[in-house]
């Protein structure tokens, strides 16, 4: 569970999401709301996200079809989760960064 809910887009997605709930997001507005994100990554992680019951997707039968995402309550739920790690990514980013640069010089010096 946490590899399919441990993703950068899927982080981002929900986040996104959140933000616009209780209202829908057209997939193309969700797409320049996540900078970097592919058309390909970014469908692939709404289906996997509407798979596991934590997106609604509706799909409006015009030509071409618009396509709307919103979370659903499990969802909703899982936002609450990924708030607080991304609040705790933000603390200790530093930290983390100064321990990879100490490890990465440590593993240069043993190389030589």
């Amino acid at each position: 569970m946490l590899d399919r809910i441990g993703t950068k887009w899927t982080s981002m997605a929900v986040k996104v999401l959140a933000e616009a709930a209780p209202h829908e997001v057209r997939f193309a507005e969700l797409r320049r709301r996540m900078p970097g994100v592919s058309q390909k990554m970014l469908s692939v992680t709404l289906q996997s996200l509407t798979r596991d019951g934590l997106v609604a997707r509706r799909v409006e039968p015009t030509v071409p079809p618009r396509v709307h995402y919103r979370l659903t309550d499990l969802g909703l739920s899982l936002e609450a989760a990924l708030a607080t790690v991304r609040a705790w990514a933000e603390e200790h980013m530093a930290e983390v960064d100064r321990a990879n640069e100490i490890n990465n010089a440590q593993a240069d010096g043993a190389d030589e």
